[in-house]
């Protein structure tokens, strides 16, 4: 279906699907400064093939969702945890579209930042997830999945002017935290740079996304209550997210399975997309049964 605006907790988020409505639901949630479109379309058509009701959404902050206001300060977001708005409410956000797409609960994928809200929604709203995959994210605890020094650099540099910049700002970055086991592809590179550019972007909105990550608290403990199999994601090679954060990741989920990438750094390369496909299917499966079961 075609881009669609749902009124979500008095916000809109801009969504997407594919396949049809009577597949399994799976839920993608994108990473930080990210929009929907980067799982790419022929991702989510290769999901749907598989029977899946692949939805797809941006963020608050993000692409053609809503806009939120109020300036941060990224170090009081760390030291003191004051963000204007938490993971909590991105997770809110996400249970707030299953709902307004009459779904009541869903299998649960999340990237990097989406990977938090992805664990922050099973830890708040149970009943709503049915298996989570939780790829290239990290518990929240400081002292595991932190960046390297060159990846912090990247991060905290000064927001890009215009579109030229911006597209090349995004190549370079990826050349830093993408996949050193796998070719880089600047032309795909480049054109979701520019999809995503004309489709809009917000320093501000970014800074606010980053604010809520810092402000957030270690979900170790409240993860060891999810109760949904799981599968953990994680690139051997992470500059961003160091494989530390997943690993604590599976070892807090009780039904996880960690599958950990050679050569993978902070992306989804082509190449690891059969073997991404193939832990989904296991993973949901896994629910599936269980849930006959109960």
């Amino acid at each position: 279906m075609p881009e669609t605006i749902a009124e979500v907790n008095g916000i809109e988020l801009c969504h997407e699907t594919f396949g049809s409505p009577d597949g399994r639901p799976l839920l993608m949630i994108m990473g930080l400064a990210s929009q929907m479109i980067w799982w790419d379309d022929e991702f989510c058509e290769h999901l749907a093939a598989e029977g899946f009701f692949v939805i797809r959404y941006d963020n608050r902050d993000a692409g053609r969702s809503s806009r939120m206001t109020g300036r941060v300060s990224l170090p009081l977001a760390y030291t003191l945890r004051t963000a204007p708005y938490s993971l909590a409410d991105m997770a809110g956000d996400a249970a707030g579209l299953l709902t307004e797409l009459g779904i009541g609960s869903a299998h649960v994928v999340g990237a990097s930042m989406g990977g938090m809200v992805a664990q922050t929604l099973a830890i708040e709203y149970p009943s709503r997830v049915r298996s989570l995959t939780s790829i290239m994210s990290t518990t929240g605890n400081r002292f595991v999945g932190r960046p390297s020094a060159k990846a912090m650099t990247m991060l905290l540099s000064a927001p890009p002017r215009g579109r030229e910049e911006y597209v090349d700002s995004l190549v370079r970055t990826f050349r830093v935290i993408g996949s050193p086991g796998y070719p880089f592809d600047e032309a795909r590179m480049r054109e979701r740079a520019e999809r995503s550019f004309d489709r809009g972007v917000d320093p501000g909105g970014s800074a606010r996304q980053l604010a809520a990550i810092l402000s957030g608290r270690d979900r170790f403990r409240a993860l060891r209550k999810v109760e949904v199999p799981a599968l953990v994601v994680h690139g051997a090679k992470d500059p961003l997210v160091h494989v530390s954060g997943g690993r604590a990741t599976a070892r807090a989920l009780r039904e996880s399975e960690l599958d950990v990438v050679p050569g993978m750094g902070h992306d989804l390369p082509r190449a690891i997309w059969p073997r991404l496909v193939r832990g989904l299917i296991r993973t949901t499966e896994r629910a599936d049964v269980k849930t006959r079961r109960a």
